[in-house]
């Protein structure tokens, strides 16, 4: 197995980055988006600071974790929501958590107090992945949005920070 480094995601990574997102994307229980945005869209979606690779020894993108602001009230100046998407052969490997503790860190170094996330709860691994590292079940979301011509569901996920109090 190839070690495994994380760094900022960046402009040159953005080819590899919406590859992974539209295989998150085709298998269905990752997002309601049905294919990946343009760079920039995603660039301009996305906190610059708050976003992160996972690079094999090659430069091979194998996954990625982005925060975006829930709001621009003041009031919500310490919140985000994220996402993370894992290459489909790069997944069991603790990458998704070692993005995840990578966003974490750089969030509560600037002072953000909640992470939240929206996942279908289908995606069984993915909300076991958030759990194990601290987040915690707010509320589901029912039939909140069609997705293929179903109904969906949204499982509400939050991790408080305690550091920034």
């Amino acid at each position: 197995m190839s070690a495994v480094r994380i760094e900022a995601l960046l402009p040159e990574h953005a080819e590899q980055v919406l590859a992974v997102y539209q295989d998150g994307i085709d298998e269905g229980n990752a997002t309601f988006e049905i294919r990946a945005p343009s760079w920039e869209a995603f660039d301009k979606g996305r906190l610059p600071q708050h976003r992160f690779v996972a690079l094999d020894d090659n430069g091979a993108v194998l996954g990625w974790v982005a925060a975006s602001a829930v709001s621009d009230r003041c009031a919500y100046a310490g919140v985000v929501e994220h996402s993370v998407y894992v290459h489909p052969g790069a997944r069991g490997r603790g990458i998704a958590r070692a993005l995840l503790d990578t966003l974490i860190a750089s969030t509560e170094a600037a002072g953000i107090w909640t992470i939240q996330s929206g996942i279908f709860p289908e995606n069984t691994a993915s909300l076991a992945l958030h759990q194990r590292a601290g987040f915690r079940v707010i509320g589901t979301r029912e039939r909140i949005g069609r997705h293929h011509g179903a109904w969906r569901d949204v499982v509400l996920l939050e991790r408080r920070s305690t550091v920034v109090v």
